[in-house]
């Protein structure tokens, strides 16, 4: 007995746009980009973790040494000693957007290859010119090639504030860091010398040496405020995150941890400055000076939070009617 067979063709189950048809593709579903990929109304991330372990493994084997002797720079330089701040808060940055990184299409471009090949010439010239800070900037490069080439150019979008993180972790290089610090040595000299001046304290300065009736006061490298502004600024960047939303405050709160660090400095010699002339020079030098660091931080800190008051303060005033 045959079979009988319809006389109406069976419909397909198969959806998609017609032959000749001019519909754009679906970009954001799991065939199109593996990087979207929706499982219960939930975004997430369909990636190849093995290319990823390898190019971690890589990584370490590439910097572990120069990664010890940063780390071993932030304990042993008290400039840089905020840089044990810095892998903690990067870290959070991470695991705070991690809803966003989710959302955001995994588009893998050769592009990024530029990047990672800057990258390794940077850590070339460096290891070659036994340059430190060549060695570690190459990471923050090489990082930002690899982001780029893996994951897409709207990923590494997405991270740059990271990367920029990392950076202030990186200390000067000593050419620069003497360009710095000098100028700073030589302001906060003279500042505080005139306003000793200013209280009836007679002073000579030369160059940074304030010479006072009592004795001579030295501005000493350490003295210069690099090490205030420098922990200053990356408080003022986390602070900026923490509260405050807009990208333009942000800024504008770790420019203003610059000038706040060097009068809160200027602050510290033209105290120093009156204790020895009317107090005890050797406890001035010793006790005074020390625990002035740690006050003039606190005041800094107040100092930058009357900054944020101020701008949010100006804002609202701005939004209210004529």
């Amino acid at each position: 007995m045959s079979s009988a067979i319809p006389s109406h063709p069976v419909a397909s189950t198969v959806s998609g746009p017609a032959i000749g048809s001019t519909a754009e593709p679906d970009l954001e579903s799991p065939d199109r980009n593996p990087g979207y990929v929706s499982e219960s109304g939930r975004p997430v991330w369909s990636l190849a973790w093995g290319p990823v372990a390898l190019v971690g493994l890589l990584l370490v084997l590439l910097y572990h040494s120069i990664a010890v002797k940063l780390v071993t720079d932030w304990y042993e330089l008290p400039d840089f000693s905020h840089g044990f701040l810095i892998p903690f808060f990067a870290a959070f940055l991470l695991w705070d957007k991690r809803n966003e990184f989710r959302v955001i299409p995994i588009r893998p471009s050769w592009a990024g290859i530029s990047l990672v090949i800057l990258g390794l010439f940077v850590l070339m010239l460096g290891v070659l010119g036994a340059d430190l800070f060549f060695q570690r900037t190459s990471f923050v490069i090489l990082i930002s090639g690899i982001v780029w080439t893996l994951l897409g150019k709207a990923m590494l979008g997405r991270v740059k504030f990271v990367l920029f993180v990392l950076v202030l972790a990186i200390p000067l290089p000593t050419i620069l860091f003497n360009q710095i610090t000098f100028p700073l040595q030589l302001l906060a000299s003279s500042f505080a010398s005139s306003f000793l001046r200013m209280v009836g304290v007679p002073t000579l300065q030369d160059g940074n040496v304030i010479t006072l009736p009592a004795m001579s006061l030295e501005v000493a490298e350490a003295c210069s405020g690099i090490r205030s502004l420098m922990s200053l600024f990356t408080v003022a960047v986390i602070y900026g995150y923490f509260l405050e939303r807009q990208t333009w405050r942000r800024v504008v709160l770790a420019l203003s941890s610059v000038p706040i660090a060097v009068v809160a400095n200027v602050a510290r010699i033209f105290g120093t400055g009156l204790c020895v002339q009317y107090w005890d020079p050797e406890k001035a030098l010793g006790f005074f000076h020390e625990f002035s660091g740690w006050l003039m931080f606190l005041v800094s800190l107040s100092f930058l939070y009357i900054v944020h008051l101020a701008m949010r303060a100006f804002a609202k005033e701005s939004r209210l009617p004529a």
